[in-house]
């Protein structure tokens, strides 16, 4: 695949978590959080978009949320359940979209806010309508996820490259 091939990358909040006296990596999804993520795994799937690859935080909700979304997609990418997506901050982030092999097309990152929502303004050098502007009135809710794409690989991924496409939330 060229580098040259017009990317997306999808960047999905984990759905609600619940708050038990557990650490924080193992919080796993309240009810809302289990009755959204498969609605959140049908508009991806209604995107029309086949990820080639799935990056999941290592965190309990994280990896809860990817089991009830993918299930509802007509194909399940290949997922990599990546440690460093759980703490990370945005630089991080981006490092590790960097490290994205060119033969991916379409990337699904599942991850945490604040830092999902900070990736996603952050490459938005433009959007389509008032896609930011609604993303970012909404503060990227639990189950959201954002569609954005850009020209080039992987490794040139960085601040403005991208194209916000779509915002989705679920009580949007």
């Amino acid at each position: 695949m060229s580098v040259e091939t017009p990317r997306r990358i999808v960047l999905l909040r984990h759905a609600k978590a619940d708050w038990p006296d557990v650490a924080d990596h193992e919080r796993p999804l309240a009810d809302r959080g289990r009755a959204d993520a498969p609605v959140a795994g049908r508009e991806l799937a209604a995107t029309g978009i086949a990820f080639d690859l799935a990056l999941c935080s290592t965190a309990a909700r994280t990896r809860e949320t990817w089991k009830l979304a993918v299930a509802e997609l007509p194909q399940r990418p290949r997922t990599v359940y990546e440690d460093r997506l759980y703490e990370a901050g945005l630089g991080e982030l981006i490092a590790v979209v960097n490290e994205v092999p060119d033969d991916v097309r379409d990337l699904l990152l599942i991850g945490h806010n604040p830092v999902t929502h900070a990736l996603a303004d952050a490459l938005a050098g433009a959007s389509e309508g008032d896609t930011l502007a609604r993303m970012n009135r909404s503060g990227f809710p639990t189950a959201a996820f954002a569609v954005l794409t850009f020209d080039g690989s992987w490794k040139s991924v960085e601040h403005g490259v991208a194209t916000l496409t779509a915002f989705w939330t679920p009580r949007g």
